[in-house]
């Protein structure tokens, strides 16, 4: 690797990793791990790959500390990323603070099936597929605006603190002049974990309901565990990295993460995640076209990490742990 003249050899590498082609729907996932375990060689750690699919390969670099009984520190980010769209999300100002995400709200992905009489495009058929599709999408929109009207009048909330609702797929048809005897339409829905989940499936199934006989429901994706990581100061886990930070002279904001990652998985079995990029003083801009970070934001987030990943690192075993 041949550094830029004058630049920090941190910013290089990762102008070059940035440059790699991981983009849905073809993510050169190979080029990736070629990268890593490059990285992997030059720091002398040893790299383990695990297909935990057909394609698709967990790289997992390990450090051993010099106390290999305690327990170990993930490190866990992703290489893929989706296409861009010319579409910014709610974007929140660049503030001196640093979020940490301790939940996430659950994903679900839900398909309403319309089923309804068929005809000829010049009557006026009776209990029509559209008809039910309707009601259906007034539902789940109305609570869509009811949400964001939460959102908007309130100062303490954020993205991830209501459910939000999309509709994202419509399908059925067969003709212009033909009236279809099926319809159905698909939403995304991101549900916080003060949601209670039982009612709010309760909810959609009074919304079919109420759109016409035989309407129903089906989940692509229904992600049920609520779990969130301790952010009280009794938490010894917490206290190590809140209090590690403060001694940078970092301010905290606590959050719960908007969309969906990997935490979510390693909550789900009861261990602590905390989702962390120490990257203040800039825009969200998530898939956006002109995502960018500073490069002095991204060269003390190194030595962020440099501080925070041995005092994590050496926690002693809790009493809980034996």
């Amino acid at each position: 690797m041949t550094f830029t003249t004058g630049e920090d050899p941190s910013v290089s590498l990762f102008r070059e990793y940035l440059r790699l082609k991981t983009v849905h729907p073809e993510p050169d996932y190979d080029a990736a791990l070629t990268f890593l375990s490059r990285m992997s060689v030059e720091l002398g750690l040893p790299m383990k790959k695990v297909e935990v699919c057909s394609g698709r390969v967990v790289a997992i670099i390990t450090w051993t500390g010099t106390n290999p009984a305690l327990k170990s520190i993930l490190l866990n980010s992703h290489t893929d990323v989706v296409p861009v769209y010319p579409v910014l999300d709610r974007l929140a100002n660049p503030t001196e603070d640093f979020t940490v995400f301790y939940g996430e709200r659950n994903p679900w992905w839900v398909t309403i099936r319309c089923p309804g009489s068929p005809g000829h495009g010049s009557r006026f058929v009776e209990n029509t597929a559209a008809e039910k599709l309707r009601r259906v999408i007034n539902s789940f929109l109305d609570f869509r605006e009811k949400e964001k009207h939460r959102l908007d009048m309130s100062e303490c909330f954020t993205l991830g603190d209501v459910t939000t609702v999309n509709m994202t797929m419509v399908n059925g048809g067969v003709a212009y002049n033909v009236v279809p005897a099926e319809m159905d339409v698909s939403f995304d829905l991101r549900i916080p974990p003060t949601v209670n989940l039982q009612e709010f499936e309760e909810q959609i199934e009074a919304w079919c309901k109420e759109a016409g006989e035989d309407v129903s429901y089906n989940f692509a994706q229904k992600f049920m565990h609520q779990n969130t990581t301790s952010t009280e100061d009794s938490d010894p886990w917490w206290r190590a990295f809140s209090s590690t930070c403060k001694a940078m002279s970092m301010t905290l904001k606590k959050e719960i993460f908007p969309a969906a990652t990997d935490s979510r998985f390693i909550r789900a079995v009861g261990l602590p995640a905390i989702g962390f990029s120490p990257m203040n003083l800039t825009p969200i801009l998530l898939h956006d076209h002109n995502e960018f970070l500073n490069e002095q934001v991204f060269l003390r987030g190194i030595d962020v990490y440099e501080r925070l990943v041995p005092v994590l690192a050496c926690m002693p075993p809790l009493t809980i742990e034996g």
